[in-house]
């Protein structure tokens, strides 16, 4: 009976020292071990207190030991959380400033752009006595000088029509399509101007240079011009009504050069009168 009672113990422990039996062998361990040390706690032996809070010392440290990545994790998952959200809020608040600051340019541009027709214009100007235009490409050649209008024959506009920026003569239209037209500028090497020349009451033609100023042709009191003179249409030969300013004598620029009074390259918007003044 005894060799037979270990026969049955050997066979059971070589069952459990098998490696594919390992952890069945460890949790049966454990259990063994767990139920004596109830049994003992229950029975006040000496010693198993100290046991018991060693291994509850032991477990508290493991269990914050492994609780401690997992901890760090939710951590790092929240920080992110609350860093992405800051980061989306920020976006948002950056794109409503751009569209703010785009719309605070927008108005400051229509500010000036009124200001500029009301200069224009003129306060005592009537306006049934011209057509404001926008200059839509300026064709600035070598020496040919000319500028398209975003206005045409369905606005009034005709060929002859004089192109003013305030009350300075700029130039003159000599195309007109439908909704645009072009005009050639005073500076063009093709344009001559009648004018007179004052004080004097002197006639002569300013001829342009395809530059960005004029030149008196033909004066015989070229020791009278100088910066106090100014140069306006003289109204001869019907193509520009009398009394219209152009600029003054700058002989600096050139001997009997004419400064215009408008900055002809930077014209954005001008406006156009009949030869008589009105726009018919």
């Amino acid at each position: 009976m005894a060799s037979g009672r270990d026969d049955f113990i050997i066979a059971v422990r070589s069952a459990f020292l098998k490696k594919s039996n390992k952890q069945q062998f460890s949790l049966l361990a454990l259990i063994i071990f767990s139920i004596l040390l109830i049994f003992l706690s229950n029975l006040n032996f000496i010693g198993i207190k100290y046991v018991k809070i060693g291994v509850n010392e032991a477990t508290y440290r493991l269990s914050a030991i492994i609780s401690y990545p997992e901890k760090k994790l939710n951590e790092s998952f929240i920080f992110l959380s609350e860093y992405f959200n800051v980061y989306k809020e920020n976006q948002n608040l950056k794109e409503k400033v751009d569209k703010l600051n785009a719309e605070k340019l927008s108005y400051t541009f229509l500010e000036n752009e009124n200001k500029k027709l009301k200069e224009i214009v003129g306060e005592n100007t009537n306006s049934s006595d011209l057509i404001i235009s926008k200059v839509l490409i300026d064709k600035d050649g070598k020496f040919l000088k000319s500028i398209i209008l975003n206005k045409g024959s369905k606005d009034g506009i005709k060929k002859g029509m004089v192109v003013l920026e305030t009350n300075y003569l700029v130039g003159q239209v000599i195309e007109v399509n439908y909704t645009t037209s072009r005009a050639i500028l005073i500076s063009d090497l093709n344009s001559n101007i009648p004018v007179v020349i004052e004080p004097g009451s002197f006639q002569s033609i300013l001829s342009g240079t395809g530059k960005n100023y004029g030149k008196i042709k033909y004066s015989k009191n070229k020791l009278l011009l100088n910066e106090a003179t100014i140069v306006y249409t003289s109204g001869s030969g019907g193509n520009f009504r009398a009394g219209l300013p152009i600029g003054k004598i700058n002989n600096e620029i050139e001997d009997l050069a004419v400064e215009f009074f408008s900055d002809l390259s930077q014209l954005s918007y001008v406006k156009i009168q009949s030869i008589e003044g009105q726009t018919e």
